[in-house]
C-alpha cells in the first residue's frame, strides 16, 4: 500500500526506525539524513555513481546494513564520491554473499572485481598475484584455542590448504594455498570447530587480542581472556558492527609479562590500579581499565591515553558504542583516511568521548592519568621458554615458531604436548609463537623433549626470541620483499657474528600497511626496491629505537633504501655499537638509541660508528 506522500507503509516503518537509530549520526554531522531529506523531497545521491533522485529505491530503505548506508548517504550529500569499496557494500551486502560464494565454488572459480574485497567479510582472501590461491584468516579471541581445535585445523590445512599454519601479529591463524572450490568448505569445517570467522577481514573489526597469559600470569591485574571472548561475540550478534569504513581493532592488557600490545590499537583497555591514597568515592580503591584510543603504528601514532576509567563490566559496552561512533564518522570517500585516528585527527578527543557519551546515554566517568599506578610487569621474551604460572606446581611452555610458522604435524604435536603434560589449551601471542599451559613442574623435561621432537623450540636466541615478519612476497601482492625468508636469513648471519645477552625486537614488514609493527620494534624493517645497476632489488628502510608499553615510541630512521644484501651488516653494526656503547647491561636497546641523535644512528648504520665510543 502507498500513502499519500508516497511511501509504502515499509518505507515509513523504516524511516521511523532510522530516524530512532540516527541519533549518533544526527549529533556527529550537521548535514540532512536521507529520512529527512527524503520526506521533503530533497535530491539525494543514491544507487549508481551519478544518479540523484528525489525518493531513495525501495532497495535502500531495505537494506540490511542501514547505520552504514546512511553514513554513506551523509558522505554523498555533502558533495562526496564513495570509494569503490563503500560501493560495492552498498550494491551487495557482503555478508549476504554466501549462495554466491558456493556457487562460485562449485564452479571452481575466483571472485572477480570488487567481489574479491567482499569475500574477505568471510574470511576468504584471494591473494593473487602472489599465491592464485585463497587464505583463509580465522578469528581467534583473545588468541586462546583448545587442543582439539587445533588439531582439526591442523587436519583441514592438510585437506584444503596448504599444509602448514601461520601465527599473525594479533594472536590468531591463517591458512594458505586454499584451491577457489575448497574456500566454503574451509569456512564450514571451522564453524564446525566452534571457530566463527565472519568479519575476520574487510571493513571490520578484527580479531580481539588480550594478554596471552590471562589467567596464569603471577604478575598480571586481572585476567583479560573473559573480555576478549565477550567482545568477540558481541561482535558476532550485532549485525550493524560489520558497517565499518575500515579496518579496527581492540585489545584488552592485563599489565602482566607478555603484553598484548594494546597501544597500536584502535581502542586500548590497559588494567591499572587506584591506590589508597589516590582512592576518591567514585573512583575506590581497586583495578580498573584506562581507556586509549587512535593507535595505528603504519601510520606512526600509538594510541593515547583518554583519562577515561572503566570498571571491566564496562568494556565491552563502551567498547560498541566508540565504534557506532566511527561508523557514523569516518570518512567513506578516501581509504587512506577512513581509520579512526583521522576522526580523532579532525575533532579531538573531548568531541569523539562526547558523541560517545550520547550513544551510551550517560557520562565516561575520568579520573587523573598521573594519580593511577601504571606500573606493568613485563618481562622481555617471557613469551619464549618454560615459566612459572600463579597456580602452585604448575609452569607454562612458550614455543619458538620461525617466523611464525608451523606445519601441521607440528600443530598436531604441539595438541598432544596440551592434552598430554598441560591443561588441553593452547595461547597464540602477537610475538608470532604459542604458549602451553597448565604443565606440572616435573613434566618440564619430557616437554622439552616432545617440542625438539616435532622441530620446533621451547628455547631461542635473543634475536630468534624477538624476530617479528609478516607474509611477505611470498603470499601479499603488496609486499616489496620475501620478509619471512629474509628474516630467517637475517637471524642466521647474526647469530653467527653476534652474542646478545639481552632480548632484542627485529621486525620486518612488507609494505605501508605495517603488518609486522616495525615501527614499534627495537629496529624495524619495511620492504622496498632498491635500484642496483640496472635492476630493482630487494631491499629495506631501516628504523631504530621503537617501543611498546613502558617504552612505548615510534622508532626513527637510521638508514634508507638498503639493499638487502647489505641489511644483516647494517643490523649487526647497530647492535654492535649498542653493545660497545651501552651503560652496562640495564640500559636497553632502545634507551641506547633513543640517547643517539639522527644523524649519529645514521652514522652507525652507515658504518662510521666512530662516534659511538666504549661505555
Amino acid at each position: 500500500m502507498t500513502s499519500s506522500n508516497g511511501f509504502t507503509d515499509e518505507q515509513k516503518q523504516y524511516l521511523a526506525g532510522w530516524a530512532f537509530g540516527s541519533d549518533v549520526a544526527r549529533a556527529v554531522h550537521d548535514l540532512p539524513v536521507l529520512s529527512s531529506s527524503a520526506a521533503k523531497g530533497a535530491s539525494v545521491q543514491l544507487g549508481p555513481a551519478g544518479a540523484s533522485v528525489t525518493e531513495p529505491p525501495v532497495s535502500a530503505f531495505l537494506h540490511p546494513d542501514r547505520l552504514a548506508i546512511a553514513a554513506q548517504d551523509r558522505a554523498m550529500a555533502a558533495g562526496g564520491k564513495l570509494v569503490k569499496e563503500e560501493q560495492a557494500k552498498r550494491d551487495k551486502p557482503p555478508l549476504d554473499l554466501w549462495d554466491q560464494m558456493r556457487r562460485e565454488a562449485e564452479a571452481g572459480q575466483f571472485p572477480k572485481g570488487t567481489d574479491v574485497f567482499l569475500y574477505k567479510f568471510h574470511g576468504l582472501f584471494h591473494v593473487a598475484p602472489a599465491q592464485n590461491a585463497f587464505m583463509c584468516r580465522l578469528r581467534m579471541p583473545g588468541g586462546a584455542l583448545t587442543s582439539w581445535q587445533l588439531r582439526g585445523i591442523a587436519e583441514i590445512a592438510d585437506r584444503r590448504a596448504g599444509g602448514y599454519l601461520d601465527v599473525t601479529t594479533r594472536a590468531n591463524l591463517q591458512l594458505r594455498e586454499i584451491r577457489p572450490k575448497d574456500g566454503v568448505h574451509v569456512v564450514q569445517e571451522l564453524t564446525d570447530l566452534g571457530i566463527l570467522i565472519r568479519g575476520s577481514g574487510g571493513d571490520n573489526i578484527r580479531n580481539v587480542t588480550a594478554s596471552p597469559l590471562s589467567g596464569i600470569d603471577p604478575h598480571e591485574r586481572i585476567e583479560t581472556l573473559p573480555l576478549a571472548r565477550e567482545m568477540h561475540h558481541a561482535i558476532l550478534q550485532r549485525r550493524e558492527m560489520y558497517g565499518l569504513p575500515r579496518k579496527f581493532n581492540i585489545a584488552f592488557d592485563g599489565a602482566g609479562s607478555v603484553s598484548a600490545l594494546e597501544d597500536t590499537n584502535d581502542v586500548g583497555f590497559t588494567a591499572v590500579e587506584v591506590l589508597a591514597d589516590s582512592a576518591t568515592a567514585d573512583a575506590p580503591a581497586g583495578i580498573y581499565f584506562l581507556l586509549s584510543l587512535g593507535g595505528i603504528t603504519g601510520h606512526r601514532d600509538l594510541a593515547r591515553p583518554t583519562g577515561v576509567l572503566l570498571r571491566p563490566d564496562e568494556c565491552v559496552e563502551v567498547a560498541l558504542a566508540i565504534v557506532r561512533v566511527f561508523i557514523a564518522a569516518g570518512d567513506r570517500t578516501n581509504r587512506d583516511r577512513a581509520r579512526l585516528k583521522y576522526v580523532l585527527d579532525d575533532w579531538g578527543f573531548d568531541r569523539f568521548l562526547g558523541e560517545a557519551e550520547k550513544e551510551l546515554g550517560r557520562p565516561l566517568f575520568r579520573f587523573p592519568v598521573e594519580k593511577l599506578d601504571l606500573r606493568r610487569a613485563e618481562i622481555r621474551h617471557s613469551h619464549i621458554g618454560f615459566h612459572p604460572q600463579k597456580q602452585a606446581g604448575k609452569v607454562y611452555a612458550g614455543v619458538a615458531l620461525p617466523v611464525g610458522r608451523m606445519n601441521s604435524e607440528q600443530a598436531r604435536a604441539i595438541a598432544s604436548i596440551a592434552e598430554r603434560f598441560g591443561d588441553g589449551s593452547i595461547r597464540l601471542t602477537v610475538w608470532q609463537n604459542l604458549i602451553v599451559a597448565g604443565i606440572d613442574e616435573r613434566d618440564v623435561d619430557a616437554v622439552k623433549e616432545a617440542i625438539e621432537a616435532c622441530g620446533l623450540a621451547w628455547s631461542a636466541s635473543n634475536v630468534r626470541g624477538g624476530l617479528v615478519a609478516c607474509t611477505g612476497a611470498s603470499g601479499c601482492k603488496y609486499a616489496a620483499a620475501h620478509t619471512k625468508e629474509n628474516a630467517l636469513a637475517l637471524a642466521d648471519w647474526l647469530e653467527q657474528r653476534i652474542e646478545l645477552d639481552v632480548p632484542v625486537n627485529i621486525h620486518l614488514t612488507g609494505c605501508k600497511h605495517s603488518c609486522a609493527q616495525h615501527y614499534i620494534g627495537d629496529i624495524g624493517l619495511i620492504a622496498t626496491k632498491v635500484e642496483v645497476e640496472d635492476d630493482l632489488v630487494e631491499g629495506y628502510h631501516v628504523f631504530v629505537g621503537g617501543g611498546y608499553g613502558n617504552d612505548a615510541g615510534i622508532a626513527r630512521e637510521a638508514a634508507t633504501g638498503v639493499p638487502f644484501e647489505t641489511v644483516p651488516a647494517t643490523v649487526e653494526r647497530l647492535l654492535s655499537a649498542y653493545l660497545r656503547g651501552r651503560y652496562g647491561a640495564a640500559e636497553s636497546f632502545v634507551a641506547f638509541a633513543r640517547r643517539l641523535s639522527d644523524e649519529e644512528l645514521r652514522s652507525v648504520a652507515a658504518g662510521h660508528d666512530n662516534l659511538i665510543p666504549a661505555a
